[in-house]
């Protein structure tokens, strides 16, 4: 058996990949997504291939996984942020332009020093893109909730009854009843990859499993959740 460890997002569209290769080659895949703390010592006990959702969080999770080296880190797939907003679009929120609004509420994802995230930092970066201080703090006065996480952060969501949440493609495409993706333009867009890394000790099947994650068949399962090269 292959054991996959990492970060929820990612995961869904591991799965529908890890499906496929189990169904052509007999070998069962694993894969462990979520929050940190639900997978993280058996990760550290057997985990075979770790998954990070930023440079930042991979770098960040390795200080714990020291069996993992860093140099080994190869990055597999890209997705740009988005803009989620509520199913139908109720503010009518076109791009980043219209957060920017007196009244807009926004959740962002943050790790706040305690959690490793892809988002850290993302609306910060979105914000900033265009060296204006002045839509800086227009975005973050505007802010009504961070989410330690995506997952976290897509309950803050719903619980601040937000107009708007920097995110992830994923997140939007898998809850279709809920959220409705906006895209932001060019100059606005920021980019983070979903990397691996395997264990030197790892399963010998781990290796097939990551070459049909990464080949063509691999590539056009995961573009359906966003992930592009």
């Amino acid at each position: 058996m292959v054991r996959l460890y990492g970060a929820g997002g990612p995961h869904t569209a591991f799965k529908k990949v890890a499906a496929v290769f189990t169904k052509e080659t007999g070998i069962p895949v694993e894969i462990n997504g979520g929050p940190e703390s639900s997978w993280s010592k058996r990760a550290q006990a057997n985990a075979d291939i770790l998954w990070g959702t930023a440079e930042e969080q991979i770098t960040a999770m390795l200080e714990t996984y020291k069996d993992f080296d860093t140099t080994k880190v190869e990055p597999i797939y890209l997705r740009p942020a988005v803009i989620a907003v509520r199913k139908g679009n109720p503010k009518h929120i076109t791009g980043f332009a219209d957060l920017l609004k007196p009244g807009m509420r926004i959740v962002v994802t943050e790790g706040a020093g305690v959690a490793n995230t892809s988002g850290t930092g993302s609306w910060e970066d979105i914000a900033g893109s265009h060296g204006s201080l002045a839509e800086v703090k227009a975005f973050r006065n505007n802010i009504v909730g961070s989410g330690t996480g995506s997952g976290a952060a897509f309950k803050k969501f719903n619980s601040e009854h937000a107009d708007a949440w920097i995110t992830w493609p994923n997140w939007p495409i898998t809850h279709p009843d809920e959220l409705q993706l906006v895209k932001l333009a060019k100059d606005r867009t920021v980019w983070r990859d979903v990397n691996v890394v395997m264990a030197d000790d790892a399963d010998p099947s781990a290796k097939a499993f990551l070459a049909f994650l990464t080949s063509d068949r691999g590539a056009k399962i995961m573009k359906t959740e966003g992930w592009v090269r």
